[in-house]
């Protein structure tokens, strides 16, 4: 494969090189390297290493990702700029660079598109800086994921050579943070490298979608599943006559009945991506049919764990060439596509006995009252397991008729079928929506916050 992030950011864009766009604004590639240059200077006189960085704008995002790059910083990119995000990550960065003042006591870089910059060279790198990202684990907590240029060149690289041949001359827009892993690699990253603009804003609402998709001939929307299964009905699932030419699931499941609807108003399936945060993308698939199995991306060797059938990984897109497991049970064919089993972790102990918390949120799921269920191991005041359910219209009903005591009662029974009673959830939640975050993923502080209200008795 090409190194093509790696020889984009060494050279830099053409003066003409279209970079973002929104309804009222572009920027050209002569534009993003004066503004790349002049913060690139700022951190070169800097003598802080490691730099948070965060944007709403994706156009200024990006100048601070490659400045950073280039100036041989470490960049670290939150999940959010919550405040408890930001307490939690603060031992991890010395200065921000952000549109927004986000931490007292830090050194500050501001990211202003409105200034006017003398015209400046493209900075030569001398040392590649290198991405810090986190992900939440089984726990919730931050887990630290590094990311060099050798990696991140890796997979834009292998992402081109993949579906290069389905985006003729496209513009990019997106759903998803640039924030995450996936973002940041199909919504900047491989758009840079590969001389496709992309919307600087936040796509957030279906009216803005259909605009750009009529604007543009041709459009690759980044999404995420839970923003796709809602997408239909807001298109009154009829088809659309201008539509994007592909479109990238990626962050949990696609449904197949989602998948389907989605190709009844845009005349394609989505590609969906499977990966994580510390591997990058391992395969992707259209699902033509219910099973349909995935196909892993070029380069990438994997097997099956014989004890417990976890998915073990070989990747480009790693720090070195050893057998990384992953948390999926998977089952490979001798085609070498493999399907998902489930999840093997967020095992935990209650009262000393193991829970696998992803069997009680399904068992939970099954039942007629529930539409999705969340499990928490809730810390204070003592630990026990905390139960948030998004409840159907069946369970809404039960709810109003006879009362949260009763419909907790009713789904203990109905765990009690496969878990010991000291195993149950001591504290329930009923909110309208689990909270999700851009990539349809639960946000722990959130989710931890449904049961604040109760911090020191159970329910």
């Amino acid at each position: 494969m090409t190194e093509l992030l790696k020889s984009w950011l060494s050279q830099g864009p053409t003066a003409q090189q279209l970079i973002s766009f929104n309804h009222h604004n572009i920027v050209t590639g002569a534009v993003f390297s004066n503004q790349v240059a002049h913060l690139h200077q700022q951190l070169n006189r800097s003598q802080e290493k490691r730099w948070l960085l965060s944007c709403d704008s994706s156009d200024m995002f990006a100048v601070g990702l490659c400045a950073g790059l280039l100036a041989g910083k470490q960049i670290i990119l939150p999940a959010n700029t919550q405040t408890g995000t930001l307490s939690e990550l603060t031992h991890e960065f010395e200065g921000v660079i952000s549109d927004l003042p986000l931490c007292e006591g830090k050194a500050f870089l501001r990211l202003d598109k409105d200034i006017n910059l003398p015209t400046s060279q493209w900075p030569q790198s001398i040392q590649w800086g290198e991405l810090v990202l986190f992900t939440s684990g089984s726990s919730g907590k931050p887990k630290r994921i590094s990311k060099s240029i050798r990696q991140l060149d890796a997979e834009v690289s292998i992402l081109e050579h993949t579906f290069a041949q389905h985006l003729p001359h496209c513009s990019v827009i997106a759903t998803v943070s640039h924030q995450h892993i996936y973002g940041l690699l199909f919504k900047v990253l491989w758009p840079l490298a590969a001389s496709r603009p992309f919307l600087s804003d936040l796509v957030e609402y279906p009216e803005t979608l259909s605009y750009y998709a009529n604007l543009f001939p041709n459009l690759c929307l980044v999404s995420s599943p839970a923003q796709l299964s809602r997408l239909p009905d807001a298109l009154d699932n009829e088809p659309q006559l201008r539509a994007p030419s592909l479109v990238f699931s990626s962050g949990g499941p696609l449904s197949f009945e989602a998948a389907m609807a989605i190709k009844q108003c845009y005349g394609r399936l989505p590609t969906e991506v499977f990966g994580s945060t510390e591997t990058g993308g391992i395969a992707y698939r259209q699902q033509h049919s219910p099973a349909e199995p995935w196909q892993t991306f070029a380069e990438m060797e994997i097997k099956q764990d014989a004890v417990d059938g976890a998915l073990q990984l070989k990747s480009p897109y790693l720090e070195n060439d050893h057998w990384l497991r992953c948390e999926d049970k998977v089952d490979i064919a001798a085609d070498g596509k493999f399907s998902l089993q489930g999840r093997l972790d967020r095992i935990i102990k209650v009262e000393e006995k193991r829970l696998s918390l992803v069997q009680m949120e399904s068992l939970l799921e099954s039942h007629p009252y529930v539409t999705k269920a969340a499990l928490l191991l809730l810390e204070q005041p003592r630990i026990q397991l905390g139960a948030a359910i998004e409840l159907s219209q069946q369970g809404i009903e039960q709810l109003t008729t006879d009362g949260k005591l009763a419909l907790n009662n009713v789904l203990k029974r109905h765990l009690l079928t496969q878990f010991e009673r000291v195993t149950l959830p001591r504290r329930w939640r009923y909110p309208e929506q689990l909270p999700l975050d851009f990539q349809g993923k639960r946000v722990h502080n959130t989710m931890l916050a449904l049961f604040d209200i109760d911090k020191f008795k159970s329910k």
